[in-house]
């Protein structure tokens, strides 16, 4: 049986991270397994890309049919492949506000307040703009500013400003709350996933072994402990021994199922799927939170917004030529150019919506092609109150999970996305947007509450976020302790974002680098 020292399952955000971490010293025999492929096409590292690229690097899960979407199955996209969601995502670097890691401090996850996360964000990024007390400079994560923003994204920014909101230059700095650019994790025009930064030094370096196309089956477990991983890869399966540790770090949905196949979750649910119990652990797939989203669309005359036409797709072919000469121009869009962060009521603390504005007109997460040119706004509930479950629907690794986000069956998610969604539509028709003459698609002429939350139900989805299935905590139906160690097992550790005790107010890539990183400093204490 081939062995290692550690073997990490998942080479997405918080997989490459912590395992190119565990690498990087030398002193661990390091294999990182993934089901999915290398994710070095061009169509990856070219930001603008990004509806065009390759179907082999989504898991494209859809959820059970959703009572508070009015029946609707959801559009669920997962990375698959090195750099797991990095390398799909509109690589938007955001870490949430301080208050959400304070309260993740107060939830039982000791270690993990603000002052105390931040040295890890820091050390993961490599900030073009240098360090200083909020950023690192020179960490694997590459961390850019928008070199050609689209006019109409900072248009959107005066509109907000029009309404007094504040500005920010700067949403991981001390000016969470307001509207601006973000930040994107890109390097010289290219997108920069997470296995760019950490994993391709190491496996360039002969120090850290990579297994792609492996689709992991279980876990292992002998006395209590974690021992071995097995595989099926290139139509056989095979087992790798793991002297010192195994790191799961599949997301919020692979990990709870590789959990569950394993026989570490819900008793009950194992036992209907005939999976043998060895360790019961109600959490595992529980507590799933998602940040339950809304687009606003405005078709526009003319051509200067991005837009499905003949002069559309010839301007697209142009900016496709300069990247690919020069790595310039437009085609380093990450879409989601500008946004921001409010409050919806006066009586809220921190911001409760996030904005991501778009110069196109976006319908069903980009898959329906809109023969129109114009703008779209995002607006998603930061902190949903719904929670939802991750199960299995079958023993079969090769199946998909079971997804049910139970979006908006909380009522307060369905009021402040009501609230946001009023705020937005004002942001969108102030006088610095509402001279390019757009018309709304969807909400025009409406005022009425009730009619716009139907419309709401009828059209809202996941922005792409989900966390929780196996929460941290210091309490013993936590599935991993501060340390993400798996509670009850020796040897199992977790590294992604089914950790987080409670969703973050934002993006949700950045604070699972920073989750790898902490994994990668508690193994090597653990092991020495």
């Amino acid at each position: 049986m081939e062995e290692y020292d550690i073997i990490v399952v998942g080479g997405g955000s918080g997989g490459s991270a912590v395992a190119g971490r565990l690498a990087s010293g030398g002193r661990y025999r390091v294999c990182l397994i993934e089901a999915g492929g290398t994710n070095t096409s061009w169509r990856v590292r070219a930001p603008g890309m990004l509806p065009f690229l390759p179907k082999n690097t989504n898991w494209r899960f859809e959820t059970v049919p959703q009572p508070g979407l009015n029946g609707r199955r959801g559009y669920q996209p997962r990375g698959k492949g090195l750099g797991g969601s990095s390398a799909i995502n509109a690589m938007i670097y955001i870490r949430g506000c301080a208050w959400d890691y304070d309260r993740w401090a107060e939830l039982g996850a000791t270690g993990w307040s603000h002052d105390e996360v931040l040295p890890y964000f820091r050390r993961a990024e490599g900030n073009v703009r240098g360090a200083d007390a909020h950023h690192g400079g020179d960490g694997p994560l590459k961390v850019s500013d928008q070199n050609w923003p689209h006019p109409g994204s900072l248009d959107f920014i005066e509109a907000g400003a029009s309404l007094q909101l504040p500005r920010s230059d700067d949403f991981n700095g001390p000016q969470f709350e307001g509207v601006g650019l973000y930040q994107v994790t890109q390097y010289r025009g290219e997108r920069w996933s997470v296995a760019r930064g950490y994993v391709e030094p190491e496996v360039a370096a002969g120090r850290l072994a990579v297994k792609t196309g492996a689709l992991v089956e279980k876990i292992g477990v002998e006395n209590g402990r974690a021992r071995s991983v097995t595989i099926r890869r290139g139509g056989r399966t095979e087992t790798l021994g793991a002297r010192g540790a195994v790191i799961l770090s599949a997301g919020a949905f692979g990990t709870p199922q590789t959990l569950m196949l394993s026989g570490i979750g819900p008793a009950d649910h194992l036992r209907e799927q005939g999976i043998p119990v060895v360790l019961d652990r109600a959490a595992v797939g529980a507590d799933l939170q998602d940040h339950i989203d809304y687009v606003s669309g405005y078709e526009t005359d003319g051509y200067e917004f991005l837009g499905g036409s003949a002069r559309g797709a010839v301007k697209q072919i142009g900016a496709i030529v300069e990247w690919l000469r020069h790595r310039t121009g437009r085609l380093t869009t990450p879409y989601a150019e500008a946004g921001g962060f409010a409050r919806t009521s006066p009586d809220v603390a921190v911001p409760d919506v996030q904005f991501h504005f778009v110069p196109a007109v976006l319908e069903d997460h980009g898959r329906t092609r809109v023969k129109a040119h114009g703008f779209s706004c995002h607006v998603c509930v930061l902190r949903p109150e719904s929670r939802g479950t991750v199960r299995l629907g079958s023993p079969d690794p090769r199946a998909a999970p079971v997804i049910d986000p139970r979006f908006l069956s909380d009522d307060r998610d369905t009021e402040v996305l009501l609230r946001g969604t009023k705020l937005m539509r004002r942001i969108l028709e102030a006088p610095p947007l509402a001279r390019h003459g757009g018309r709304d698609r969807h909400t025009a002429g409406i005022e009425d509450d009730a009619r716009l939350v139907e419309i709401i139900r009828n059209r809202a989805d996941t922005v792409y976020h989900p966390v929780g299935t196996a929460r941290m905590g210091s309490d013993p139906d936590a599935v991993v302790d501060p340390r993400l160690k798996v509670r009850g097992l020796d040897g199992l550790y977790i590294a992604d974002a089914s950790v987080m005790p409670r969703i973050v107010s934002g993006n949700t890539n950045a604070p699972t680098v920073m989750i790898g990183e902490r994994c990668a400093e508690f193994v090597t204490a653990d092991l020495g």
